[in-house]
């Protein structure tokens, strides 16, 4: 038996050594290669010591809505390396009511993203500004197919969409990429648009594609938008919007919710668009909201997805009055999380989701599962309402065709057929399995450090719920206290937490 396991055992034992003296808590569990162990507690009369935590009723954070993923085609293509059945228990445990994740929320990709088989858009045809070529003819082999059969086990599930890139005509590169590297076909010539302004110059560090990016994201904002700024093409853009909401609801997909740009501050060699503040004004303002109030006045308008930490560029977007009546709510992913708290300060009247869940580098490990624990109780303790996960199934080592590995919820041996729940699904379903639309955020304790992150939600059936983590080589004493009495035990080194309280 493991050092761990042992730990875990001995926290358990202890537990249910006291189950007569108090009232009764469910407690599930996981360390590394030992997932879901569901066992007792208690609650006691007084607490260990200073709570860590409480869950009284002075206010709540938010009100949570939706998990949600991202369908990409090589998910699809993971999927389909498994038989029918094993397919079958896959989308059962993420998307059914009853399954394991119970994801209602579904992202699409207008058009090709990074983890595309390789880059499309629904209109390649030069100039063709009344879009007469318009067209999801990839879309209805690929990344339909796989919502369809998400839906069997969730026929209620939502979606919203967002493009890496606008087609490659409307850009002023020509190509999809922002930037040229081996793994696209775009002249290096072409790179000094990016900050055509300021010198023209790139930095190589700039887009890391692994590793910690530190300080400013990015470094230097683009000077230039990416995305030809002449009318004709703004209106087309906007129209192609709508032309994809129609064509997806005549597929039986409906779509509520649109987002102009996924990560508009990465300056990628894969499907990308760099826009500056005042091009991400113009065309939200004066083209894709009016747009989709002719068009879609049901399908409501986010600005994001914010990937920088740059906030006084992110205050300048919000700071157009005419922009923010326009828009519902604020999305931000990667970087963007360092000024979630500040902006929604600062504009607590809108929505704010997560957009998008961190990828990694392809280790599948339990270090990145505790980093996707640290993120969701960042962003709904926080003050999000949906959670946006990216890739949940991926092949081998997660690699897209543009030479970046990703993390994946469930891992695919193409070889072997076989495939695998990885650690971080369990870190999402320590949160999604009890944390449905309609809970109520209630309180929270970031890491900020401590190895230690708290959250605490009461569920629309009238339960409370605790989910912590213990990122420690240690054991953690956890004292939360619930209103009338006290939640006290200790957290296995490196483990997942979730007490349900009814």
């Amino acid at each position: 038996m493991t050092t761990h396991v042992k730990t875990l055992a001995l926290c358990l034992c202890a537990a249910f050594a006291g189950l007569a003296h108090g009232q009764s808590v469910e407690w599930i569990s996981s360390i590394d290669n030992d997932y879901w162990n569901i066992g007792k507690t208690r609650l006691d009369g007084k607490p260990d010591h200073t709570p860590d935590l409480s869950t009284g009723r002075s206010g709540s954070i938010v009100l949570f809505r939706d998990w949600g993923t991202c369908f990409n085609e090589l998910d699809w293509d993971a999927l389909n390396l498994l038989t029918r059945d094993e397919q079958d228990k896959i989308l059962h445990d993420v998307f059914s009511p009853e399954g394991d994740l119970r994801i209602t929320r579904g992202r699409i990709s207008m058009g090709a993203n990074d983890y595309s088989r390789s880059w499309y858009s629904c209109d390649e045809v030069k100039g063709d500004f009344e879009l007469r070529y318009f067209n999801i003819d990839r879309d209805k082999q690929t990344v339909i197919p796989f919502i369809r059969a998400a839906q069997k086990f969730n026929p209620d599930m939502t979606f919203w969409i967002s493009p890496w890139c606008p087609p490659s005509w409307m850009k002023i590169n020509g190509d999809y990429p922002v930037l040229s590297s081996k793994f696209n076909n775009l002249s290096p010539e072409t790179d000094y648009l990016l900050y055509g302004n300021t010198g023209g110059k790139t930095d190589p560090d700039e887009m890391k594609l692994t590793g910690e990016r530190k300080d400013k994201f990015p470094r230097q904002l683009a000077t230039t938008d990416y995305m030809i700024q002449d009318p004709r093409y703004l209106k087309a853009y906007a129209g192609y919007f709508c032309k994809f909401i129609d064509a997806y609801k005549a597929q039986g997909v409906p779509i509520d919710m649109v987002i102009y740009q996924n990560e508009a501050y990465s300056y990628t060699p894969y499907p990308g668009c760099a826009w500056t503040a005042e091009g991400t004004i113009r065309f939200n303002k004066d083209y894709l909201a009016p747009a989709l109030k002719r068009a879609h006045p049901d399908v409501r308008l986010y600005i994001g997805t914010f990937n920088t930490n740059r906030l006084d560029h992110v205050e300048k977007i919000l700071a157009d009055s005419q922009l923010r009546d326009a828009v519902s709510g604020v999305a931000f992913q990667w970087e963007g999380r360092e000024i979630l708290p500040s902006i929604r300060s600062k504009y607590p009247d809108f929505s704010y989701i997560c957009s998008e869940s961190e990828c990694g580098w392809g280790s599948f490990d339990w270090k990145a599962a505790e980093h996707t624990f640290e993120l969701i109780n960042h962003y709904l303790g926080n003050g999000c309402n949906e959670y946006n996960l990216w890739n949940f199934i991926l092949s081998d080592n997660g690699e897209s065709p543009w030479g970046w590995k990703q993390n994946a919820l469930i891992r695919v041996d193409s070889k072997a057929r076989t495939y695998l729940y990885t650690p971080e699904y369990y870190a999402v379903k320590h949160y999604s399995r009890y944390i449905s639309k309609g809970a109520e955020i209630i309180a929270c304790k970031p890491d900020n450090g401590s190895g230690m992150p708290v959250l605490a939600v009461r569920t629309p059936e009238g339960n409370t719920v605790i989910v912590a983590a213990n990122f420690t080589d240690g054991v953690k004493p956890l004292t939360v206290d619930t209103r009338s009495k006290y939640l006290n035990v200790d957290l296995a080194p490196h483990s997942f937490n979730t007490f349900v309280i009814k």
